[in-house]
């Protein structure tokens, strides 16, 4: 599948909501020992309260199902150029409390949003996907990141195009195969 990838602010939110492929079903989280290494590459740290110190697996990876999927729907919002749905903003606004961010200054005099002390697993990992979302908004990227329009693949990619309209992950499968299903429905209507 095709993937237009995000600037680094986002890219833990596109590897993490196209951990799912729709078409295929498959699961990046729930292959063996999917869930661990998927939090290992992207910065959990292993040790107390990280990897190795989940907790519930079960509960740990339930929680990073549910953000994926909460994710996914302001992507779709996003492509639609709609509102989210409530359910969406619900889940979010939970997981999201239960992730703090600090803010950290830096030596250079800068500042960058960072998870809270005592942070691990799931937590960890959604206050990371939190700090990049925060960025995203105040560089005006977050509204690029979006959802393939087409039902049977929902992929997660970057919108670079110069209006920042694309709703197809790729224009050659999935915005080939919409353009089609639209010129035969319109084919059908006239016959």
């Amino acid at each position: 599948m095709a993937s237009r990838t995000a600037p680094d602010s986002l890219r833990l939110v596109q590897d993490l909501v196209n951990t799912l492929d729709i078409e295929t079903g498959e699961d990046a989280l729930t292959v063996d020992g999917g869930l661990g290494a998927f939090l290992h590459d992207h910065g959990v740290p292993a040790g107390h309260g990280g990897v190795t110190a989940l907790g519930e697996p079960q509960e740990a990876l339930g929680e990073l199902q549910e953000l994926r999927e909460a994710l996914r729907e302001v992507c779709l919002a996003h492509t639609a150029g709609t509102a989210v749905p409530e359910p969406a903003v619900r889940t979010l606004d939970r997981l999201l409390a239960a992730a703090p961010l600090v803010l950290a200054v830096q030596a250079d005099g800068g500042a960058a949003l960072r998870p809270a002390a005592g942070l691990g697993g799931a937590a960890y990992l959604t206050a990371l996907v939190a700090a990049g979302i925060a960025t995203a908004v105040a560089d005006g990227t977050w509204s690029r990141l979006k959802a393939c329009e087409a039902h049977d693949c929902r992929w997660v990619f970057y919108d670079k195009s110069p209006a920042g309209r694309s709703r197809w992950c790729t224009m050659a499968v999935c915005g080939s195969r919409a353009k089609m299903r639209t010129y035969r429905a319109k084919r059908a209507e006239s016959a």
